[in-house]
């Protein structure tokens, strides 16, 4: 049984598994081995260290496709509050235009935390799709309306995240179940990647027969001995709890972390207008402080650190390698839509 999509077939690829944006952090080994599986990795909005995230990037897609001739992506967060969004936009399509083999294999670009615009307005986007490429554009949108906003700006698809994943939300707070189900009625035939909340192939099987092309992972690939991330980081997540996470209020908006002390910290603000009023007494000292707190996880410090997780920490019980996570995840999802199958047929 093969598990073909929309989504598997516009990228050409074996599964319907992405790797989820993961930024700050870095994911390009990650990206290497979730593409090498049959998936499609993807490359992190990286900036810190003080490191210029354009030259990170370069620097990341040169050694994926020294490392695979399989597909992969990048992300770039265009929040208001990303001051090297509209710099990426603009230089990162050129880059790849320069580069023969990183524009035959680097077909999807996943914007979030922001507008969809940017990229879609960039004269050197229009210009690698005008050149040949194949690569797609789609949205992160963590509520209705901003899937809403995503169709209206011409992306090729979206990224649908519910409040159970780890990182950045929206203050609708409504759950990947419930959103899914909202944007599939009003969207029928639209490419959809379903994220927050997944990481067995029960909720691969689910997801699809709601009609999502695929699923994007970030915490099941936090967990896998490939990724990047401190190994104090992973050990959390096996002996962790659903309930072990909480929403609280980063740069961007709301944003689900595991409990520590860095969390606990932090409130979390009610609306998009009490945000912008705090936005606009930050200072840029302060905000390079609160990035500090993503630098410590690099050297361990899981309490005093921003610990990015969702709530399927809780359904994750060992750190395993990418390859059997992908394939355990679908082949436990072939068997349920098997058995969904043996029970219409009844």
């Amino acid at each position: 049984m093969v598990l073909e999509t929309n989504v598997t077939k516009m990228f050409g690829i074996k599964h319907p598994i992405f790797a989820a944006p993961m930024g700050p952090f870095y994911t390009t080994k990650l990206t290497v081995a979730v593409s090498e599986a049959g998936g499609l990795g993807v490359l992190s909005h990286t900036n810190l260290f003080g490191k210029g995230s354009l030259e990170e990037m370069k620097e990341n897609m040169e050694y994926v496709v020294e490392h695979t001739d399989k597909p992969f992506g990048f992300n770039i967060r265009t929040s208001r509050m990303q001051i090297d969004a509209p710099r990426l936009c603009r230089e990162i399509p050129k880059f790849i235009m320069k580069n023969p083999k990183i524009k035959e294999q680097c077909l999807y670009a996943v914007t979030s935390a922001g507008t969809p615009k940017m990229l879609r307005r960039s004269k050197n986007f229009k210009k690698l799709l005008e050149s040949g490429s194949q690569i797609k554009h789609f949205h992160v949108a963590p509520a209705l309306w901003l899937a809403d906003k995503c169709v209206d700006a011409g992306v090729d698809g979206i990224v649908i995240t519910g409040t159970e994943g780890g990182g950045h939300q929206s203050y609708e707070k409504v759950s990947t179940l419930v959103l899914l189900q909202q944007v599939m009625k009003k969207y029928p035939q639209f490419p959809v990647i379903a994220c927050g909340g997944y990481a067995t192939g029960e909720g691969l099987a689910s997801a699809l027969t709601m009609g999502a092309g695929a699923v994007a992972m970030g915490s099941r690939f936090i967990a896998s001995k490939e990724s990047e991330f401190h190994e104090t980081y992973k050990q959390i997540i096996p002996a962790a709890q659903a309930q072990d996470t909480v929403l609280v209020t980063g740069v961007f908006g709301p944003i689900r972390l595991w409990k520590n002390k860095y969390a606990k910290e932090h409130d979390l603000i009610s609306d998009k207008e009490e945000k912008l009023a705090q936005e606009a007494e930050l200072t840029a000292e302060e905000v390079l402080e609160d990035q500090k707190h993503y630098e410590m996880i690099y050297d361990g410090n899981t309490e005093d650190g921003a610990v990015l997780l969702g709530q399927s920490i809780g359904i994750i019980d060992k750190i395993e390698e990418v390859s059997y996570i992908i394939d355990n995840i679908v082949n436990s999802a072939e068997k349920c839509l098997i058995n969904a199958r043996l029970l219409i047929n009844e």
